[in-house]
């Protein structure tokens, strides 16, 4: 599935490693995984990248984060990891400032980041076959991003093959976390003091396909929320709108899960649904938006399109241009399409790249259109926000929020008074 926000931190705190994270919110919640096993190692004098690869231009960038770290920390060791390495480990092993390449499932076990283990030898590849990996442990951590949510991994890879993706080869086949480990995990974080836990994953509404009776996605929500009574507001990650169950649609009665969910849908136009080999039609993308408001009419949305898409035509494209209406999407992800090597839809006719990037601008367009309309309808209301870092917070729906005022710490829930809104975020007040 395509990340919901492709991203950098850059977190140098000492002792621990230095963590360079590209790409989707797995990869944040996988990047404090490996900064505790290599603290636990001793490694805080290295350098830690972990990769993306939903684009060329993510494995562009990861390649610019290499050659920058190396300047940034000389003679310290680097290690390249994630999707873009597991895809491609020769690429990054024959950088001269890599250290090691290291695999997406060999990234997080602790006996990968012992010194003796990881710095042994002259092999620079430690990558296995991914598509061999069966099993996704839960792995306990503290927390993230000042207290102010924490992202819990439940599931991983994806057993769909969609025409323009590659993540599957680099995450491998789905794969998902016993239900108790999740809800084990997530009391832990309510304890260490975190507001809300994220529910992540590559194809999060596969969770449970593996597992003894094939539970579903709402059935492990409507457990962390049974038997986690203090958690205080769950969030789910960017899903796919076809494997929305019954259970998940129940589940939003309960205020405790945030009235947001960000929606793989990629295009809307039925043929090229097709093309790109998705499991849902324009149709039901609109009813199930309208399924999920009259259950929740709070309820706000993201969603990914692709623009430009091999064989779409102008025609094709006014489809997706109208969905965003259709659909009422107020937080819009428009991706430019980008071929890429090994993918069914890298053989197919291509639409001219001056024309996928003037579509790619439009689409955008009608995104910053939906946003502004999306704001102006909170402005003159009071919301309860998180406190994320600085002035900047986050209602229930996700909409971000710029507060005047003395806030309280990062993780902590003001009331605001929402006064008006500058184009991108809301603006308001301590109430």
């Amino acid at each position: 599935m395509w990340p919901i926000e492709p991203a950098m931190t850059d977190a140098t705190t000492p002792p621990s490693p230095t963590l360079i994270t590209l790409g989707c919110r797995l990869n944040t919640y996988e990047s404090e995984v490996m900064r505790s096993h290599a603290s636990e190692a001793g490694l805080n004098d290295a350098v830690i990248i972990n990769t993306c690869a939903v684009t060329s231009e993510a494995v562009r960038s990861a390649r610019q984060a290499i050659r920058r770290a190396a300047k940034d920390h000389p003679g310290a060791p680097i290690l390249v990891t994630g999707c873009a390495a597991q895809i491609d480990p020769a690429m990054f092993a024959a950088m001269p400032e890599v250290t090691r390449v290291i695999g997406n499932h060999e990234k997080m076990q602790a006996e990968t980041w012992k010194p003796a283990t990881l710095l042994a030898g002259h092999e620079k590849v430690r990558v296995n076959d991914i598509m061999s990996v069966r099993e996704t442990a839960a792995h306990l951590i503290d927390g993230m991003e000042g207290r102010a949510r924490a992202y819990v991994q439940v599931q991983n890879g994806c057993d769909h093959r969609c025409t323009f993706c590659i993540i599957p080869y680099g995450r491998g086949n789905s794969r998902s976390v016993p239900a108790g480990e999740v809800v084990a995990q997530v009391r832990r974080l309510v304890e260490t003091g975190h507001h809300e836990v994220v529910l992540t994953g590559v194809d999060l509404t596969s969770w449970g396909a593996d597992l003894p009776g094939a539970p579903q996605l709402g059935n492990l929500v409507q457990r962390i929320l049974k038997l986690v009574p203090d958690l205080a507001q769950l969030r789910i990650s960017s899903i796919d709108a076809i494997e929305i169950d019954d259970a998940l649609v129940e589940a939003l009665s309960d205020v405790r899960l945030a009235p947001y969910m960000h929606l793989s849908l990629q295009h809307g136009d039925d043929l090229i649904l097709k093309r790109m080999k998705r499991r849902h039609s324009r149709d039901q993308a609109i009813s199930l938006t309208q399924r999920l408001r009259d259950a929740r009419p709070d309820m706000a949305f993201g969603a990914d399109l692709i623009a430009g898409f091999p064989t779409e035509t102008e025609a094709h494209f006014e489809n997706s241009l109208r969905l965003v209406e259709e659909c009422g999407i107020s937080f819009l992800h428009a991706f430019p399409y980008s071929p890429r090597p090994g993918t069914p839809a890298a053989r197919m006719p291509q639409v001219a790249k001056a024309e996928v990037k003037a579509r790619a601008a439009r689409l955008r367009a009608a995104g910053d259109a939906a946003l502004i309309a999306h704001l102006a309808r909170h402005v003159g209301t009071m919301a309860e926000a998180l406190v994320e870092r600085g002035a900047t917070a986050r209602l229930p729906d996700f909409t971000p929020v710029q507060i005047e005022g003395d806030l309280p710490p990062a993780g902590r829930v003001a009331r605001t008074h929402i006064t008006g809104h500058n184009n991108t975020h809301l603006v308001g007040t301590l109430a």
